[in-house]
């Protein structure tokens, strides 16, 4: 394996770098807090001082912690109701195994990533001295490669009978549609009551007019490193894809909704886009 092919996608890192700067430079009371990400990221001293750390990208760092609550309000909310298989798709720099131990240790956690990637974050792990627990599965799959990553989810003790909350954040984008189809698909085919949780980038002309400047640097900047976006949905595509391919329920969690939920009545006037990274809520 090369250097390169081991290391993490720069979106992963700056995924990371803001759930971090969340915590650090905004004022309480916080989203969601996670500088475990960070300590994995390990990036270089002056990371605050990168562009895409600067005020202008405060909204979109605002979606990403925002994304991040929901899933971990969802999955606490699954567990009382007996949901205790997590499946990460496209996980990156997740730290939730190591953020909440009172949680995960009564779950079975799957993260599914790039081999590369995920290779070099079992390395971080281990020189963090954070040992990767029995409940968590780090499982390699190349999604574009048209790996079978149920295959490979089975291989590492995924259990298919029985009910999973699955989180496909920041992941959908950088997919080729068929790709994204074939992924809604397998997860369509899950155990009733698994749920879904997928983000997917709206087309840039349909975006807040405000932050569509900030999307098309963005994607300048995922097809300069390496990671460009390859597909948009509008949310009535996405909805209609999802029913189509067997889910139960298919919702559209909006981004002013989610502003609504965790953004409302603060001072600092932090908040994500009305429109832009979209959600989709999904149930086999």
């Amino acid at each position: 394996m090369s250097q390169s092919q081991a290391m993490p996608d720069n979106t992963a890192v700056r995924v990371a770098l803001w759930r971090a700067l969340h915590a650090l430079a905004d004022a309480p009371p916080h989203v969601f807090e996670d500088t475990v990400g960070l300590q994995i990221a390990n990036p270089d001293p002056d990371w605050r001082s990168r562009p895409d750390m600067s005020e202008f990208t405060r909204p979109f760092r605002a979606s990403i912690v925002a994304r991040a609550r929901l899933v971990e309000d969802s999955l606490e909310e699954a567990l009382q109701r007996g949901v205790d298989q997590y499946l990460i798709l496209g996980a990156g720099l997740d730290s939730f195994a190591q953020r909440r131990p009172e949680l995960a240790a009564r779950m079975r956690i799957y993260e599914i990533d790039k081999p590369g990637p995920q290779a070099w974050k079992r390395e971080r792990l281990t020189a963090l001295g954070l040992a990767i627990p029995p409940y968590l599965h780090l499982v390699p799959v190349d999604f574009e490669a048209g790996e079978n990553w149920r295959q490979q989810l089975a291989e590492a003790g995924f259990d298919a009978a029985r009910p999973t909350l699955v989180a496909a954040t920041g992941l959908s984008m950088y997919l080729r549609r068929e790709a994204v189809r074939t992924t809604l698909q397998e997860v369509a085919a899950l155990a009733p009551g698994s749920i879904l949780i997928m983000s997917f980038l709206v087309p840039i002309e349909l975006a807040d007019p405000e932050l569509r400047i900030g999307m098309e640097r963005a994607a300048q900047g995922a097809s300069a490193s390496g990671t460009p976006f390859l597909s948009f949905f509008t949310p009535e595509e996405m909805l209609r894809l999802a029913r189509e391919l067997g889910f139960k329920d298919a919702q559209h969690l909006s981004s002013g909704a989610l502003a609504e939920r965790y953004f409302a009545n603060r001072s600092d006037g932090l908040r994500p886009p009305e429109i832009a990274e979209e959600l989709l809520i999904a149930t086999t």
